[in-house]
């Protein structure tokens, strides 16, 4: 696997190695002792999960102020824009986002660390969406964070008005936010 660098640290691509013909392809997408050595993160994955969305549809800026979840996360069908937002008020790149698109096509993974709010935009007809969690799904420690703050200003590839759930309508800035110290 190649690890490619982010404007913030410890946000990283991984592009893996894929072996490709004219009858398909083959890749490894993942590998615990490869992905340590590779990135120098060596949590346990506890939970899988996958999503399917529409065009348009944008989801987050979700994150866990408690059992905080480390998240690599891909897409095996369609296209998005996916983003990662430091929440650790005492790092250096507090309030900035790294944002990058997955897609079946380029096979990329996104490594989202605990202490950071994700979210996507859905870009292709629809898309499926995975990610490996290090920590199990907390609903009473979810937090969502708006997804257009000024203040972090991401630069969404939007053509109108995504559509949102009710819980991402109801983001909090970030500097209302609940974030780790």
């Amino acid at each position: 696997m190649h690890v490619i660098a982010t404007e913030i640290e410890d946000v990283k691509i991984i592009e893996p190695e894929v072996f490709g013909d004219l009858r398909g392809f083959f890749m490894e997408s993942f590998n615990a002792r490869r992905f340590a050595e590779a990135t120098g993160v060596d949590l346990p994955f506890v939970q899988d999960n996958h999503s399917r969305s529409q065009h348009g549809v944008l989801r987050g800026l979700h994150y866990q102020i408690r059992q905080p979840q480390g998240k690599l996360v891909r897409v095996v069908r369609g296209a998005v824009f996916d983003v990662a937002v430091d929440m650790r008020r005492r790092s250096s790149t507090f309030g900035a986002w790294v944002g990058v698109e997955l897609t079946e096509d380029n096979n990329r993974q996104l490594w989202v660390p605990p202490g950071f709010a994700h979210g996507f935009l859905v870009l292709s007809a629809s898309a499926d969406f995975l990610y490996k969690t290090t920590d199990y799904y907390a609903p009473e420690h979810e937090r969502s964070v708006l997804w257009n703050d000024p203040d972090i200003g991401i630069e969404w590839p939007l053509q109108g008005e995504p559509l949102l759930s009710a819980k991402d309508r109801a983001g909090v800035p970030l500097k209302d936010a609940e974030v780790f110290a």
